[in-house]
């Protein structure tokens, strides 16, 4: 919202170690030809009535809209969906991802989750649980559009320590607890999954769902095109 208004927009996302990564919320807002071109190339495969979880500002909701597409923001913070409304998505939805099985069976034929929204998902047990959730709320031939990191592809000690720490603790390597800090606010700590393509391929057993291709060069960053399982 303070983006929105014009204002100064640098925030911190803080990992449960201490890790800031700090950034202008100016991201959320550019046009398609700033994008990466794993998202523009993504975005070429959404159709038919789109969900966004975990859409933000709304840029790829609202790019989908102007082509025609019938398409629901959906996001936990009220502010995020008073601005998409305010950029003129018609239907943006308060809600967590872990609420989505509210929309009734088939209501869907595409799921974008850009800008590592896999990472929504925030653990190996919810990912089986919302993937299936997702299964029941989509068409039968609808694809899931993801978007993670491969947290591997890192030599930083500092990243490569905290994967220690998550595994001596049971976790994934890339199942990460955050929270989102701006001036004197934080959000409440949440976790975010990110994973490579192999952990996704795994990830994805026993769903309902396969990955199909992925998108993404030699970079840690990919998007998954992701369809119903023959059969599922």
């Amino acid at each position: 919202m303070t983006h929105h208004r014009g204002q100064d927009s640098t925030h911190h996302v803080e990992r449960d170690d201490g890790y800031l990564d700090s950034m202008g919320a100016g991201m959320y807002f550019t046009r398609w030809w700033h994008w990466l071109p794993t998202e523009r190339k993504a975005l070429k495969l959404a159709r038919g009535r789109v969900l966004d979880a975990g859409c933000g500002a709304g840029r790829h909701a609202i790019h989908l809209q102007r082509k025609g597409m019938d398409v629901t923001g959906l996001d936990n913070s009220a502010l995020a969906v008073k601005v998409c409304r305010e950029r003129g998505l018609r239907k943006a939805a308060l809600m967590p991802l872990s609420a989505v099985g509210r929309f009734g069976k088939g209501s869907f034929d595409t799921v974008i989750m850009m800008c590592n929204n896999f990472g929504l998902f925030g653990s190996p047990a919810g990912a089986g649980r919302l993937l299936r959730t997702l299964h029941r709320i989509t068409s039968p031939g609808a694809r899931i559009l993801a978007a993670s990191n491969d947290v591997y592809r890192t030599s930083d000690p500092c990243h490569l320590g905290y994967h220690r720490r998550n595994r001596k603790r049971g976790r994934m390597s890339g199942q990460l607890k955050l929270r989102v800090r701006f001036r004197d606010t934080a959000s409440p700590w949440f976790d975010y999954l990110m994973v490579s393509r192999a952990e996704m391929v795994r990830l994805l057993r026993d769903t309902g769902w396969r990955a199909e291709r992925f998108i993404g060069g030699r970079g840690p960053s990919y998007v998954a095109v992701i369809t119903k399982a023959a059969g599922a």
